[in-house]
């Protein structure tokens, strides 16, 4: 049978489960709910209780107010000069915080787009020539119900009430930096690159958090600055200073003028606002839409900081009942050097990751790797340059192949250096990295990237990396990989993605070649994108991620409407959409994989909360026996079957919310049943602890299993740079239990005292260990000495 007559087979016998589905999920959702829709009356909360609602529009109203606000001119603001530096407390008591025109005029992003704030914000920015200077005053008529977040560095900033700001300080439109916090105090920072649109492939079943990772924003890059804030009878305020050497803009003296926009967030309302009108398609990455910050005097001062590092530790690790302990000590560290004000040196040495935290365990009931977000951060400085291919799907350059084996097991990295910044219009990076055998078996590698991209107008850009490993005892052993890219901005709706690269391995002949196309449409309604890719035989990017081996074509479509009714106050969008991905052998065809994702239910409602039936469409061909479960084996063959989903998630700004899904139906040639979730419960701002299960029941004629993943998160954060954080998990597939504890009591940009220790064990259940495979304590010291960050 075809595989599209086989998927309209599997879908329509669907159907009716489908509706029953449906039907029982609105009769959940309750009268409170669906009253507004109909013109039931709603009982008034009682003082003091959070309202997550906003204000009804008409839709004729509500379309005005947007057409207005994208007709709206780019806004502009200028820089106070101070000869007195105002004390960072948050009080914005000192007189400067009074002079001058403030940014005041912000419009709606959500929920209604282009609308003016419903309550009044004012940020002034001055300087005294080495530190930007911010004061935000946040007025909010009900200051009881401002919603602080978690005290914690880098928090998603949209569960809480916050104050954002980026800065695109070669104003070219595509590139920033990221600054902003919540009325907890905490420092978020991140950097921006090409609008922060990664363009990752679709991955199924995949959370929204992980999705597109690396090439868009980095919110791992960490600067040294300072911030404030106080809650008061007007609502709250923020201070900040960034220095100027924490920063990478344009060289030479005199006045520039940077991109900016300001984004500001009140929670119990999920009100989004922004300086510079942004549509609700886009967000605080469209640089391209932001307004400016004029008459900005910069000094012509170079970066230079030192941050070394003592480590020393316990380690124990079991062979069976034989258990080896060492206790090294180690020092090493970094040092960072401004060429010029746009162009960094960054060196490191005897490169230690001890204080990251450790990766999330994963279930995989596929053929193929999974992938994993790199967390190291002298990688993740400046990750958006070297940036290349395909996010998760191929990426031609991929950090965690230096100093981590294929088990994850951390190796030595002897040192290395980064240079990375602007050279006129030009982009430029520079990496190389040298690791020591981890074992009397094994070799050091040599890692070498060059990276230069050309900012153009339009959003559009072009690129071209060289990539190469070099195992250090034989030259002869050596992988490369050769890319062009580049994006091209169409207006503000077409964008066009573009890569093509080859690689070079000893022993490999056959067909060595890949690229990939992209073309995305998105306004306020639609949101399509289609993709074409094909992969060599031998395409074998050795410092990169693929998340299949070579020798296919693919596509990919996804079409996805968004439909708003301003009039209702508990409603924020519907977006019905389907997407498809086909993956096909070059050589002879073989339809590889197939995966139709049809969601035409999905509601979000004005609270953030969610659900939404989908019907998943699966094909699996096999030309070789494929074992899913140790004694389960699938023989070659063509695989079709359908899977009924439900994702859903409560509002994530409460003290206690839940987040999951649920799959019940075919699987290969039986059946599967299982889902995820995750009950979360905050204490204020100072604790936070989370409960994640996974399970997966799987029925098949070869053999039946279960899979499942357990996972216990537990954070007390005394300060927002003062916490424990402790994450244990258990993984049946693997049959590991680990726990994870840190200690931070940090400085500046990540750096401090950290304890952190790591228990591995065999085990058959959470609770149920069999014995030890591996325990380390930890505690490193690390500070950062000179100026910048």
């Amino acid at each position: 049978m075809h595989p599209a007559s086989s998927a309209r087979l599997i879908m329509f016998s669907w159907l009716p489960r489908v509706r029953s589905l449906l039907v029982r999920a609105f009769a959940a959702i309750g009268p409170a709910v669906l009253a507004p829709t109909l013109g039931v009356a709603q009982p008034t909360p009682p003082s003091g209780q959070r309202v997550n609602v906003a204000p009804r529009l008409d839709a004729a109203v509500a379309d005005s107010f947007a057409r207005a606000a994208r007709a709206r001119p780019f806004p502009s603001t200028n820089v106070i000069k101070v000869t007195t530096s105002p004390v960072i407390d948050g009080k914005l008591d000192e007189a400067v915080w009074k002079e001058g025109v403030p940014v005041s005029e912000f419009l709606q992003r959500e929920l209604n787009e282009g609308v003016p704030a419903s309550e009044r914000t004012e940020v002034r920015f001055a300087t005294d020539g080495v530190n930007l200077y911010i004061g935000a005053r946040l007025y909010d008529r009900e200051p009881k119900l401002i919603v602080p977040g978690e005290k914690i560095r880098d928090v998603t900033l949209a569960n809480s009430d916050y104050i954002a700001f980026i800065f695109d300080t070669y104003h070219d439109h595509q590139n920033g930096f990221v600054f902003a916090t919540t009325p907890a105090g905490i420092e978020y920072d991140g950097q921006v690159i090409r609008e922060g649109e990664g363009g990752g492939t679709m991955v199924p079943g995949q959370n929204r958090m992980q999705a597109g990772a690396m090439g868009g924003f980095n919110v791992n890059w960490d600067a040294s600055w300072t911030v404030a804030t106080t809650i008061d009878d007007d609502g709250w305020t923020a201070e900040f200073r960034i220095p100027f050497s924490t920063l990478r803009y344009q060289s030479g003296s005199g006045e520039q003028t940077w991109g900016l926009n300001v984004s500001r967030m009140i929670r119990r309302k999920n009100e989004e606002l922004y300086w510079a009108f942004i549509p609700r398609q886009f967000n605080l990455y469209r640089l391209s839409l932001a307004g400016n910050l004029a008459q900005l005097t910069v000094p012509v001062r170079r970066i230079q900081t030192m941050t070394p590092y003592v480590l020393t530790s316990s380690q124990a690790t079991w062979a069976g009942d034989v258990r080896a302990t060492r206790s090294p000590t180690e020092v090493g560290g970094e040092i960072k050097y401004g060429v010029t004000p746009s162009l960094t040196l960054d060196l490191t040495y005897n490169t230690d990751f001890a204080q990251v935290e450790v990766d999330d365990q994963r279930v995989n009931l596929t053929r193929f790797p999974i992938f994993f977000p790199e967390k190291r951060p002298f990688f993740l400085e400046n990750a958006g340059i070297f940036s290349a291919g395909t996010p998760q799907a191929v990426d031609l350059f991929f950090t965690r192949r230096i100093g981590i084996s294929e088990n994850g097991t951390p190796q030595p990295i002897l040192g290395g250096g980064r240079l990375s910044g602007r050279v006129g219009g030009t982009t430029l990076g520079l990496l190389q990295m040298v690791t020591d055998a981890p074992d009397a078996l094994s070799s050091g590698q040599s890692f070498s990237v060059g990276r230069v991209i050309r900012e153009l107008s339009s959003r559009s850009r072009l690129g071209a990396m060289v990539v190469q490993r070099m195992n250090t005892d034989s030259t002869a052993d050596v992988n490369r990989t050769f890319a062009v890219d580049g994006r091209l901005g169409l207006g503000q709706a077409w964008t066009a993605d573009v890569w093509a690269a080859r690689t070079t391995t000893p022993g490999r002949t056959g067909d060595d070649f890949g690229y990939n196309a992209r073309l995305a449409f998105q306004t306020n309604v639609w949101n399509h994108s289609a993709r074409v890719a094909q992969i060599g035989d031998d395409f074998n990017p050795e410092v990169g991620f693929m998340s299949r081996p070579g020798g296919y074509r693919a596509y990919e479509a996804s079409f996805m409407r968004l439909v708003r009714k301003p009039e209702w106050a508990w409603f924020r969008q519907w977006n019905p959409h389907v997407s498809y991905r086909g993956f096909y052998g070059l050589q002879d065809g073989f339809y590889q994989t197939g995966y139709w994702h049809i969601d035409l239910t999905e509601i979000e409602f004005a609270n953030s909360s969610r659900f939404g039936p989908e019907f998943n469409i699966s094909h699996e061909g096999l030309q070789a026996p494929f074992t899913i479960a140790p004694g389960v084996v699938l023989q070659p063959g063509s695989y079709d079957w359908g899977t009924l989903g439900f994702d859903y998630q409560t509002d994530p700004s409460e003290n206690l919310w839940v987040t999951g899904r649920f799959d019940v139906g075919n699987f290969w040639t039986g059946t599967r049943t299982g889902g995820s979730g995750t009950l979360t419960l905050r204490r204020g701002a100072t604790f936070s602890g989370s409960i994640s299960v996974e399970h997966n029941d799987v029925k098949l004629p070869q053999g039946d299993f279960r899979r499942t993943l357990q996972a216990l998160r537990l954070n007390y954060f005394f300060t927002p740079r003062v916490f424990v954080q402790t994450l244990t998990q258990f993984n049946n597939q693997q049959r590991i239990w680990s726990a994870n504890v840190r200690f931070g009591w940090l400085n500046t940009a990540g750096t401090g005292l950290f304890v952190v220790f790591n228990d591995g064990r065999e085990a058959n259940g959470f609770f149920d260990w069999v014995r030890p495979q591996q325990r380390t304590v930890f505690v490193k010291f690390t500070r950062q000495l000179g100026s910048g960050g």
